[in-house]
């Protein structure tokens, strides 16, 4: 049996032509459509949250995670259903095997310690006081980060049916 390969040819903004192939177009197309089931998915999951837009941030994550996101690249946390900052000194987020929020050298997990006033992210070790060096350390401090400025943002906005104060309605 005999596989044919179809090519569709389209031009370059240069002027130059390039082959693109159907079936990898055809896996762009499916893989569209299972981020879209997946974040309709994710809506529904998290439709009980009173803050909407922490709902919306975990039903794109996960739906991003599907695709390919870096579940440590997060800035929420699905097991919680919280912001990450609020959440990442859960014992659950401390793992050996990732190096996240552990100290290798003392075999302990780490102390998080989130300023939401300054947006201070500060990890020690609580028998050695270092800041284990590494990927994982940095990734939580710029999750965190990350998140806490996304917050910060989503609450300096008014809502839209909110007054200012010495506003009258209008007539």
């Amino acid at each position: 049996m005999m596989f044919q390969q179809t090519f569709v040819t389209a031009r370059t903004p240069t002027g130059g032509e390039t082959r693109l192939s159907v079936h990898r177009r055809a896996d762009a197309v499916v893989s569209l459509i299972a981020q879209h089931r997946a974040a309709a998915s994710a809506s529904r999951r998290y439709a009980d949250l009173a803050d909407r837009s922490l709902a919306a941030q975990l039903a794109a994550e996960d739906a991003a995670v599907e695709t390919g996101l870096s579940p440590f690249e997060r800035l929420t946390c699905p097991a919680h259903r919280r912001w990450i900052h609020q959440c990442i000194a859960s014992p659950e987020h401390a793992s050996p095997v990732t190096g996240h929020r552990w100290c290798r050298d003392c075999q302990c997990a780490v102390t998080v310690a989130i300023d939401e006033l300054t947006g201070d992210v500060t990890m020690a070790c609580p028998r050695c006081r270092r800041t284990p060096k590494g990927i994982a350390t940095r990734q939580i401090v710029s999750a965190c980060r990350a998140s806490l400025a996304t917050v910060h943002d989503h609450r300096a906005q008014p809502a839209p049916s909110m007054l200012h104060f010495g506003e009258r309605r209008p007539a």
